[in-house]
């Protein structure tokens, strides 16, 4: 998914960075709120693991590969604001010490990786948590579901991108059935990771799983251990 220099143009370069900047502002004023002794070295172990994972290419066929966006696990684990503030901090490192996505494309990947997987995901996350059982196997489910769900649609967003401001003439029904395609697989792969990663901290720590605080006791609850919660 790593959109590299010259796939865009550069006024569409421009303003993906505006936006991504934008974004990263308002990520940080709001995820200010959320900062405390729990989720900072989260949040740290999260953005590792996304950019330990993305080091890591698995085959989708076609002798194409795939790697972990991370924006769903982020969102499920820290939420959408922390989430996507840890995803831009990989894609940044990635691409000013190993030009990965280059530094013209940063915006545009910030945008695609981190706000579209995030808000796709954490709104997967949100809706579910109101219409399905308060149970871990539904929160796991859910992290499932946003992985497979918010890779297809950040790279449906790269070809609304790339209509505007693609650099080669490329039919854009032909772009989006090869985006979508390959991704639908990537994103199965993400998912499975998601689901591993979210179920493995909902069976010790569920109240460090952000998109899981619906599992954990209410006012008026019983108390729940994390084993109560699987």
């Amino acid at each position: 998914m790593h959109v590299p220099d010259g796939f865009l143009d550069a006024p569409t370069s421009v303003a993906t960075g505006v936006v991504a900047l934008a974004g990263v502002g308002i990520c940080l004023r709001k995820a200010r709120a959320e900062l405390d002794e729990r989720t900072v070295p989260l949040a740290g172990l999260v953005a590792a693991f996304v950019f330990a994972t993305q080091m890591f290419n698995f085959p989708v066929g076609a002798g194409t590969s795939g790697h972990l966006l991370g924006g769903a696990l982020a969102a499920m684990l820290v939420g959408p604001w922390l989430g996507a503030l840890c995803v831009s901090v990989v894609l940044l490192v990635q691409a000013v010490l190993f030009a990965d996505g280059g530094l013209t494309a940063l915006g545009t990947n910030i945008v695609l990786m981190a706000f579209v997987t995030t808000a796709v995901a954490w709104g997967i996350i949100s809706l579910s948590a109101r219409v399905l059982p308060r149970t871990a196997a539904s929160a796991v489910g859910t992290a499932f579901v946003a992985a497979v769900v918010s890779v297809p649609v950040s790279a449906l967003a790269f070809t609304g991108l790339y209509s505007i401001g693609g650099t080669t003439d490329v039919p854009l029904g032909a772009l989006a059935g090869a985006m979508v395609g390959v991704h639908l697989l990537i994103g199965l792969g993400e998912a499975a990771i998601t689901a591993l990663a979210v179920s493995s901290v909902l069976a010790v720590r569920p109240d460090l799983v952000a998109g899981a605080r619906h599992l954990l006791p209410q006012d008026g609850d019983l108390a729940m251990s994390p084993r109560s919660v699987s």
